[in-house]
Parts: structure tokens; sequence; C-alpha cells
């Protein structure tokens, strides 16, 4: 049977009443299963997954978007991490019987319909209508504060949707993309600063490892900074390489790890890479997990 998932991110992460308005439409849905749904005070963010047929996954995604535009005034929000839209982000990846291409029509669908509701909208990663719009961080430069400027120029004319600013709704990108992982490590200080510093090490673009990405952000309620990292393809970096770098660059300021966050879901295999790094087994394999072999029967 065909499955894809998606993870659309919310510019909302304090109101438990819009939190709930918004995940409700990913509830009781048939064909679709609310995997898992994470607000964050500190983001200001909702982080939803889910996954299931394509078409009623499409479906009750732009549901969700209706009742998060109606609910979310960008006019007002502030948090810790990037955004531009009420509906910031939205991601389709392949999970059984689709593929990429499959997921870049979905994309486009997606798209469409939100831009007929009076939001531009722009395609990256992999259904990106051109290569500067595949990496998500210069869609989103600017934010949006600074869209409002960015989308007159001929360059970021919108894929979707009006050629000017939603003022309430802001704008919205969506993907078809491999497995992301989100993965934050937290540290023993205030200073963002010094984040922002080891973030630029370890990110791919200021030369660090290849496949990551990532920001320094405040935590203001725990009274620390956090190294936020999106690991683009884990196959390729490891969780465990991203990890020891920002912990060989901490060193550096006397500087500890807290502890870390995942946000979302994670692939076993790259649970199982770290493992067998840390506790040094030789050629640990997913068979050898319990779970996997019930999941196989």
């Amino acid at each position: 049977m065909k499955r894809v998932m998606c993870i659309p991110n919310y510019s909302e992460g304090r109101d438990e009443e819009k939190i709930n308005k918004i995940v409700d439409c990913f509830r009781n849905v048939s064909n679709v299963k609310l995997v898992d749904y994470q607000p964050d005070k500190d983001h200001n963010r909702l982080v939803v997954e889910v996954i299931g047929e394509p078409e009623s996954v499409i479906k009750a995604l732009l549901k969700s978007v209706e009742v998060a535009i109606e609910l979310i005034d960008m006019r007002t929000h502030k948090g810790a991490h990037p955004r531009m839209g009420a509906v910031d982000v939205v991601p389709f990846i392949p999970i059984s019987e689709v593929d990429t291409k499959d997921c870049i029509e979905y994309a486009n669908t997606v798209a469409s319909a939100i831009g007929d509701m009076g939001i531009p909208v722009y395609l990256y990663e992999e259904a990106a209508t051109n290569p500067e719009r595949k990496n998500l961080a210069k869609v989103r430069k600017g934010q949006y504060e600074g869209f409002f400027e960015k989308i007159k120029e001929d360059e970021w004319t919108p894929d979707y949707g009006p050629k000017e600013m939603n003022e309430k709704s802001g704008a919205t990108a969506v993907a078809a993309r491999f497995h992301l992982i989100a993965f934050n490590v937290n540290l023993n200080t205030e200073d963002e600063e010094i984040a922002d510093k080891i973030a630029k090490k370890v990110r791919h673009i200021g030369g660090g490892l290849r496949y990551v990405k990532a920001i320094g952000l405040p935590l203001e309620e725990k009274k620390q900074v956090q190294v936020s990292m999106n690991l683009v393809n884990y196959e390729k970096t490891a969780v465990y390489q991203a990890l020891e770098m920002v912990k060989s660059e901490a060193k550096r300021y006397g500087l500890s790890v807290v502890n870390t966050e995942l946000i979302g879901m994670i692939p076993l295999e790259a649970l199982i890479d770290s493992a067998s790094y840390y506790m040094q087994i030789d050629g640990l394999s997913k068979d050898q997990v319990i779970e996997t072999l019930l999941i196989e029967e």
C-alpha cells in the first residue's frame, strides 16, 4: 500500500488550544496515522508527523492549513526558531510504494492549494524549481519580517500564490526530501554567541560536516543555549559524528553537553549506527534488535 510521511511545521508552540485545533485535523482520520506532535515554547513552533495514504494525508494537511492560518497571526509571532509563515514548512518523504517523483507531485498539489488560499509558496529540496531554492535556509533567509521586500525581487517570485507577502499568514515552503533528522544539542551556558560560533563550525556551509545544517539558539526557559541541527542525510553524516563535533567545539569554551533532543522520528538505521559507535559493537545489525523481528512477522 502507498504510504507517505508528511511533517508540517506550524508557528505556534505555546497556546495549547490552538495546538490541539491544528493537531485535531489529523486525529481519527481514515488512512492517516498521527505518529507524533511536538510543540516547543522556546521555538514557538509545532512539529506534526503523520504517515498514511497520500490523498488522505493531503486532505488532512490542507484542513490543518486552513485552521492554522485562521488561528496564527504572524504579525505578533515571536520565537527562537527561524520562520517565515504560519504554516512554515511542509515536507513530504517517501515511505512505501512511493518515490521522490511521487512526493514532488504531492508537494506541487499542496503548494498550489495553499497558493489559492492567498499565501505565497516556495518549493525546496527535491521539489525545487531551480537550484537556488533547493536549500531551505536560503529560501527562508530574511524570515517573515524580511520577506516583505524579498518577495518583490524577480528571483524570489513564488512558485505558487500571490507575489506579495501575506501579512497575517506569511509564506510557506513545501518540499519532497530524504528523511531529515532534527537533532539538537543543549549546552551549559546562556551565551548565544558561543552557540552561533559552534554551529558555524559544525555546519557544511561553514566548512563542517557535509550533510549538516546548524544554527545557535537561546533556550530562555532552560537558561541554556542550543546547537540546533538538521541532518539531511544520516547515511553519509551520522548522528554521532554531529554530536562528537559539537562536543569537541564546546570544549574550547570550557563547556559541556547537558543533553540532546530528537525532534520527531528517526530511522532505526541511524540509531544502530550510533549505538555501534558508542558501544563499539562490531557489525551491529538491525536484525539483532528483537522488536525489528517482531515487526517483520
